[in-house]
């Protein structure tokens, strides 16, 4: 989470993509896809993220989204909780920066 505004935190969270670059709509829109249950990345979803990634970097993406979701899942049998790492107003490291 390299460079996130609180605005655009919320925004994700709201499922809010309009002022996000194409690219990243898309992996947003693939994001939520695969964590519904079935997951389903449609036809015209994935024509959409050909445009902007090659089935290399699709395959990655995709598979640290499924990771993810994974977690998130497990974590609900054990109710883990959230370790607090973001609240608002905190400022992330810019994307490029030592």
């Amino acid at each position: 989470m390299y460079g996130l505004s609180d605005d655009e935190v919320a925004a994700i969270r709201e499922g809010r993509f309009e002022s996000f670059p194409p690219p990243e709509v898309a992996l947003l829109r693939m994001a939520d896809a695969l964590a519904d249950t079935p997951s389903n990345v449609s036809d015209e979803l994935y024509v959409e993220l050909r445009k902007h990634f090659s089935e290399e970097d699709l395959m990655e993406l995709a598979g640290s989204a499924a990771l993810e979701n994974y977690r998130a899942r497990f974590n609900r049998v054990f109710d883990v909780g959230s370790d607090h790492l973001y609240h608002k107003g905190m400022h992330f490291k810019q994307r490029g920066a030592a």
